[in-house]
Parts: structure tokens; sequence; C-alpha cells
């Protein structure tokens, strides 16, 4: 089934400056959430986004914070987001079914976050090349474990593309060019 920006809402999942480098392909997680972030804020998706302990992991890098709306962050200590109240009601109000995550790390806070939503009855969507870990084994790990689960692994491009649907759309080209 494709993805509909009507349904969808993006979850931006503990991308903070003190874990960041130990990530390995972090560059490339950043960029492509920069991208997810850019496209969902000009089809107007929502965007919720979690920090994990920011006292000891800091605080999300200011790339993806730059673009994440004022109060869409919410401070955790659970290694699922959907565990932590306030993400919970904030995401219920939303109203919106198609969770479309991305963050580090892949294994355990992405994984139990998207499982914990597929377990509330939601369509979690992993975006596999805006997920890491700091070992590519534990990340391949947990796409294999979320796909096993039934949570759809899909690719930034995708996102945009199914998220547009036409390429009249006013926002095509504008949006397109972020992937080139």
């Amino acid at each position: 089934m494709l993805m509909d920006r009507a349904d969808s809402m993006l979850v931006v999942i503990d991308i903070q400056d003190r874990l960041a480098p130990a990530i390995t392909g972090i560059d490339r997680v950043v960029a492509n959430t920069v991208v997810l972030l850019e496209t969902a804020r000009r089809l107007e998706v929502p965007i919720l986004a979690s920090e994990q302990y920011p006292k000891g992991l800091g605080r999300t890098v200011p790339t993806v914070a730059d673009l994440t709306p004022p109060g869409a962050i919410v401070e955790k200590i659970e290694f699922s987001a959907a565990a932590n109240s306030a993400f919970s009601e904030r995401l219920a109000a939303l109203e919106r079914s198609v969770p479309v995550i991305c963050g580090i790390e892949a294994h355990v806070c992405v994984l139990q976050t998207a499982l914990d939503l597929l377990a509330s009855g939601l369509r979690p969507v992993v975006v596999r090349d805006a997920t890491a870990s700091r070992a590519t084994a534990s990340a391949e790990a947990a796409w294999q474990r979320m796909h096993q689960a039934g949570i759809e692994l899909v690719t930034t491009e995708m996102v945009v593309f199914e998220w547009l649907r036409q390429a009249d759309h006013p926002a095509f080209r504008e949006l397109s060019r972020l992937i080139k």
C-alpha cells in the first residue's frame, strides 16, 4: 500500500549531537532526514521528534533541529518513544495512521518504537536509508526483525514520491531537487 501524506506523520528518533558521531553512516542519515523534514514541511505532513536522555546524549543535531517545528521534540528516557506518555499523546492528537520513522539507533529506539506503534494498531514505515546504528550488523538485524514483524521498510525517495504522487504537484520540482 502506498503512503498517503494525508494519513502520514514524520517521526524523527533521537538524532542527537553526542550520539551521532558514533553512528555508522550518520552523514547519510542526517542528509536523508533533512530531505524528509523539508518534504514533510512543504507538504504539511506533521512532524514529531524525540530526544533520548538529552542531559547525557545532547540535543538534536542542529541541521535536524532547525527544520523541526517548535514544540515538536519530546524528551524521553524510554527506549521506545511510543512508551513515553507525552510522545504518545502528541502522536494520538495528530490522528494519522502511518508514522514514517527515521533516526537512530535502528536496533534500539527505532526498533522498539516501530514495534510498539505496530502493536498499537498503527502502520509504521521505517525509512531504511535514514536509520542506522553504531554497528552495521545491529542495524541490519533490526531491519530484518522489523520486516519480519510486518513493518514496511522504504527509502527516502520512496517517501518523497509517494507523498507527492504526481509530477504536476506544485512542489514536485522543489522536492525532486532535494534528492538529486
